[in-house]
């Protein structure tokens, strides 16, 4: 079966780095469970009135409010049918500042919307379309853009005014054998809300079962 990030690339898939494309090429069929550890040099977070709006999003794990450097850090990546019966990916960030915090996301493709929908925290509260590129080195580059909340069975676009964007390069440094990563969320009025950079290095494990926590609390059919 083909990977939703195959689906969304198409034949620029190829073009990844083949660490990528180990890492965005498996799909539930293959039951594969992807872990990585490592490193980031540096979080930071906005201008100090940026605070309670991540403090906010980090209530349902959509943002953190941490900040500082070498922080340890994991992503797991597993993939499995949702309750829709929906391919679907999980991103479950962890950052581990003096106590966990946490950036979940749980992804799928939309052929309608010709792109990845990127469910955000623990309630699918928030979709965010995802477009994907590969860079000439075989990096990847994803851009987020419509956002759409739901609540109740209702879903409103959210205005462009107050939306974040983000922004993630990805990509593989044969000498240091670790993948490499840097986020950038910004606001087009409050400017760069958060990021990140860092390094870690994958591994991979026979998927029996999801583990539970990284699902989310709530599915919302609505991409």
């Amino acid at each position: 079966m083909t990977s939703i990030f195959q689906r969304a690339l198409g034949p620029d898939f190829g073009q990844l780095h083949p660490q990528l494309q180990r890492r965005f090429g498996f799909s539930a069929a293959d039951g594969v469970a992807c872990v990585g550890r490592g490193t980031m040099d540096r979080v930071w977070h906005g201008r100090i009135f940026t605070r309670p709006f991540l403090a906010l999003g980090a209530r349902r794990h959509i943002l953190i409010t941490g900040s500082g450097r070498d922080i340890p850090f994991t992503i797991e990546n597993y993939a499995y049918r949702d309750g829709f019966g929906r391919e679907t990916v999980t991103f479950a960030r962890t950052f581990w500042f003096d106590t966990a915090q946490h950036w979940d996301a749980t992804m799928i493709y939309s052929a309608e919307r010709s792109a990845i929908v990127d469910y955000l925290g623990t309630h699918q509260h928030l979709a965010v379309d995802l477009h994907m590129t590969a860079d000439e080195q075989g990096g990847l580059l994803i851009r987020s853009g419509e956002q759409r909340f739901s609540e109740c069975g209702i879903g409103l676009a959210v205005p462009r005014l107050i939306t974040a964007v983000a922004e993630v390069r990805e990509s593989y440094d044969d000498d240091l054998d670790q993948f490499r990563i840097e986020v950038v969320v910004t606001n087009r009025v409050f400017g760069p809300l958060f990021g990140y950079r860092g390094t870690f290095t994958a591994t991979y494990s026979e998927l029996t079962q999801v583990p539970a926590w990284v699902r989310p609390v709530k599915e919302t059919a609505r991409a």
